[in-house]
């Protein structure tokens, strides 16, 4: 029983200590591949299709200003005011969820983040888990800025399009500095799932949710990033 309980105790604190490692690292250097995104190439290897990827990382200052307060108006009003969770959309989900189909998420960007870079897709009761303790990380070991940063860097805005270098370049011909406010709409409006939601040929709908993220952004105001 010693042996199980030394063995259990050095698992935990490895578990812990490489974690915190690797988040301290991630506030300091480029993240260039997640976890999401090795997911997905393995889904396409696995179905017989060429595992491309499009990804380049880039500062967010060398971002068009109007895409983080594009997601936030689209993804995350308060996402300068919370410590990493919404517990108000959280309580309204639970609400909603009880009589409708399928259920909504009520995610942060920092979720989403913590998610996209380090674990994988899915509902279970570990994974959750998982999310709320890397999000608690990443919000008291990067930031704001550094969590905008690596999500807009990671964040699927296509099909096999990774953040905001990639997305610019391939559906808009341009670089993620030079992005407009009414482009920069029409990347957040195509994030909820932006393999059927194309940016770079948005249909009636998406025109339409990004109309009403333009009037969000208008109301949120200027983001300032310390």
């Amino acid at each position: 029983m010693k042996r199980i309980r030394r063995v259990i105790r050095n698992v935990i604190i490895f578990f812990f200590a490489s974690t915190v490692l690797t988040v301290l690292l991630y506030r300091f250097i480029p993240v260039y591949m997640t976890s999401f995104m090795l997911i997905r190439c393995s889904q396409d290897i696995i179905s017989g299709d060429k595992p491309d990827l499009y990804h380049r990382w880039v500062p967010l200052d060398d971002m068009s200003p109007w895409l983080p307060l594009a997601v936030i108006a689209s993804e995350d009003n308060l996402f300068m005011e919370h410590s990493g969770f919404d517990f108000q959309q959280i309580k309204k989900a639970i609400e909603e969820n009880k009589i409708r189909k399928k259920p909504r998420g009520a995610s942060t960007i920092s979720q989403q983040t913590a998610k996209n870079v380090f674990l994988w897709p899915g509902r279970s009761f570990l994974r959750k888990g998982l999310e709320v303790y890397f999000t608690f990380l990443i919000e008291h070991l990067w930031g704001k800025k550094r969590i905008m940063e690596v999500y807009l860097n990671s964040i699927e805005m296509g099909k096999n399009i990774y953040g905001a270098e990639a997305v610019a370049k391939r559906n808009f011909n341009t670089t993620p500095q030079k992005l407009s406010r009414s482009q920069c709409a029409l990347i957040a409006a195509s994030l909820p799932n932006p393999i059927r939601f194309n940016s770079a040929k948005p249909s009636a709908y998406m025109l339409k949710r990004k109309n009403k993220i333009l009037l969000l952004m208008k109301q949120i105001g200027q983001v300032k990033f310390e």
